[in-house]
């Protein structure tokens, strides 16, 4: 998945914001907050959600394993238990292969129209 933390961020985002950014419903990322512990977003006074920079970068790594490798959610649990750093280096190799990729796919379209 392609998302790009490493923008300016706000501090805090709700759930609808998160569930926007991932293409996925808000009752999934609070089902997966059950079921990964690492995905804790802070409550406001009225239990709102707030997720913050490190909380999206841990649903980024959740996603990864459950919807891109297609991994049943004891199984990516426990990997991320397992290797969390392992899983994390992957995962940014293939968003920068992604992103050249992308980069050699726009150069072959511009390189096209010059023919």
């Amino acid at each position: 998945m392609a998302l790009n933390l490493n923008k300016d961020l706000k501090q805090f985002y709700s759930i609808a914001e998160v569930s926007e950014m991932f293409n996925l419903p808000a009752s999934l990322l609070r089902y997966w907050e059950k079921e990964f512990p690492t995905l804790h977003p802070k409550k406001n006074n009225s239990g709102a959600r707030q997720y913050t920079k490190e909380d999206l970068e841990e649903l980024r790594l959740v996603y990864d394993l459950v919807k891109v490798r297609n991994m049943k959610l004891a199984t990516a649990r426990e990997v991320l238990m397992r290797n969390r750093e392992g899983v994390r280096s992957t995962n940014d190799l293939m968003e920068r292969m992604q992103s050249v990729r992308q980069q050699l796919m726009d150069i072959k379209k511009e390189l096209d129209a010059l023919v």
